[in-house]
């Protein structure tokens, strides 16, 4: 028996995991790719109750499916598994971290974050990824896209308030090249997915964050991890890392579970591989629980592996219930949340890096839309309302049939039955995200990971933002509600966990260099959120992705210097782990 060997092994698909695979694969190396979740081709993800309720990852309860939700004792964190990673469930915007946002604080001095590479450094890696996503700007100016509500609700708001308003790039499909926008369109691409799948253009359901089973979304499956697959990489779902460790003759040991969940009985069956070069990319929190896990196997790993953990300021409100007056008559202004994709703009609030008259840390605040479904809910939420409406019917019937008063359509009947439908139409999610404060530590407290960030630091940063949104629920003349977990206990819920493995200058600043190398580890590279000394402040998706083909670079550059074949490869396996 002979362990496999590889010239790479990358663990995790998301935006550093698939970048990295697509780039050393270009490069003509050897390269194995695995991913603890499935694949999700158009059509599979679930929509029903049943369905949804096994969607969850936690294989010790014989669950794969693909949202990992963490708790805290200060913060929540929702992630995903699955072959694309955070692609399949993120809101689609590709916005670069703002160049003066790249700040460099003196740590001894009390400051939080220095980042060792600035936006010059990444400008040409973000080109690189946002053509190979297809970045297109939401087409608000053609039909049917103009009726987009929320979107001219956003643009008219920041106008009043005097705030900058943007559209942004998103990794959704629009139109083809060269085309006018139509919802529903076949997308011709010129090389087939790894899926085989037929995809089309996005058909406005606003369900993007629960996985789009229309293929409209740009996620990492369709593009980075296609191409890698067709340059011969070998990418396997379903495979979780669980150890890995040096070996004396360079490179390292990878061991890792294969679950079978289309089993009865499900099994993780273990493996074991080696490579010259081992890139971990599982997400912050899943990055630093491995080498967390994994620490005794790395003597002299920095001591701030576990540090620099933030949010990137994720805050989640409401406007709801929006009014207008027109003609001296106040009645709903319609925000139809669930139209369109679930993000399509954003105000940005400046920060004290960008000079006055800005000051604090900066942020934006994006509308955050919700799949169609979820109106149906809200509307009957109103429980007496409901029965009210179905009484008023049940009179009307009975009246009816005993002649009092006949009318055989119902047609009025069954419409004002659904009531006034203002709360669904006429509301929206306001979704911020910023310049948090970055001195959080993640930490194993036994098996577990845990995570000490407290919101104090944070909270004037929080303060503003909230109020801004205020002002922008106030400007459409609707109610403004905070999340529930803010609200009792002032508790965030973030999408965007960054650190845990901070990029630094030295060994006892942070656990990697600028290059994503582990300090003391030559050949071991963290490329995800972890490497994050602080927050990106936008959606950190692209910096992510720039930062891994930044990092790709390097590791390619050392590859084609390698001298002579590599005779480890017929090294006998030592066992599983």
């Amino acid at each position: 028996m002979h362990s496999e060997h590889f010239d790479a092994v990358i663990v995790g698909s998301g935006f550093g995991g698939s970048v990295m695979a697509y780039r050393l694969a270009e490069a003509g190396m050897k390269v194995c790719l695995l991913e603890r979740g499935k694949p999700y081709p158009p059509g599979s993800f679930p929509r029903d109750p049943l369905g949804m309720k096994a969607n969850f990852w936690d294989p010790s309860a014989g669950l794969y499916g693909m949202y990992n939700v963490w708790s805290f004792n200060r913060i929540e964190s929702l992630v995903s598994a699955g072959l694309g990673g955070g692609s399949l469930i993120y809101a689609n915007v590709l916005l670069r971290k703002d160049e003066k946002w790249f700040v460099r604080e003196d740590l001894e001095k009390g400051g939080y974050e220095h980042w060792g590479v600035g936006r010059e450094d990444l400008e040409r890696h973000y080109d690189q990824v946002e053509r190979m996503l297809n970045a297109q700007m939401y087409p608000i100016d053609k039909p049917p896209y103009s009726g987009t509500f929320k979107t001219l609700a956003m643009r008219d708001a920041a106008k009043d308030l005097g705030l900058d308003w943007r559209l942004v790039n998103l990794a959704v499909t629009f139109h083809n090249p060269g085309e006018e926008p139509v919802p529903g369109e076949p997308i011709r691409e010129e090389a087939k997915n790894l899926h085989k799948r037929t995809r089309y253009t996005c058909l406005l359901c606003g369900e993007c964050d629960v996985g789009c089973n229309y293929g409209s979304k740009n996620t990492l499956d369709y593009n980075y991890l296609s191409r890698a697959k067709d340059l011969g990489a070998d990418i396997r779902p379903l495979h979780e890392v669980k150890s890995f460790r040096p070996r004396s003759q360079g490179g390292y040991s990878i061991g890792y579970v294969t679950h079978t969940p289309e089993e009865t009985s499900a099994t993780a069956r273990p493996g074991e591989m080696t490579s010259d070069v081992l890139v971990i990319s599982s997400g912050s929190l899943g990055s630093t629980y491995l080498l967390l896990k994994n620490r005794p196997n790395l003597p002299g790993l920095s001591p701030a592996l576990g540090t620099h953990f933030c949010g990137n300021g994720d805050l989640l409100t409401f406007a709801v219930d929006a009014k207008v007056t027109r003609t001296g008559t106040r009645g709903p202004r319609r925000l139809n949340g669930s139209f369109g994709p679930v993000i399509t703009s954003a105000i940005r609030v400046g920060d004290a890096s960008d000079g006055p008259p800005s000051s604090g840390r900066g942020f934006y605040i994006e509308d955050a839309g919700y799949p169609a479904f979820l109106s149906w809910i809200v509307e009957t939420s109103n429980r007496w309302a409901l029965v009210k409406r179905v009484l008023d019917l049940t009179v009307k019937r009975i009246k009816s049939m005993l002649r009092i008063e006949l009318d055989t359509n119902l047609s009025g009947e069954m419409s004002r039955l659904l009531g006034p439908c203002s709360v669904s139409s006429c509301s929206v999610p306001l979704l911020g995200m910023g310049r948090d404060v970055p001195n959080g530590k993640l930490y194993l407290d036994g098996n577990h990971l845990q995570n000490d960030w407290a919101i104090q630091k944070s909270r004037p940063y929080f303060d503003r933002m909230r109020e801004t949104m205020e002002q922008i629920a106030r400007n459409w003349d609707a109610r403004f509600i905070d999340n529930p977990i803010w609200y009792f206990g002032k508790r965030v819920i973030t999408v965007h966990p960054l650190g845990g493995c901070p990029m630094g200058r030295t060994r006892e600043e942070g656990v990697v260099d600028v290059w994503g190398e582990v300090f003391g580890h030559p050949g071991l590279y963290v490329a995800d959120g972890a490497v994050m000394p602080g927050p990106t402040g936008a959606n950190p998706a692209l910096t992510i992705a720039a930062l891994a083909d930044r990092f790709a670079e390097r590791i390619i550059q050392r590859h084609r210097k390698k001298p002579g074949p590599d005779t480890a490869r017929l090294e006998p396996a030592s066992g599983t782990s």
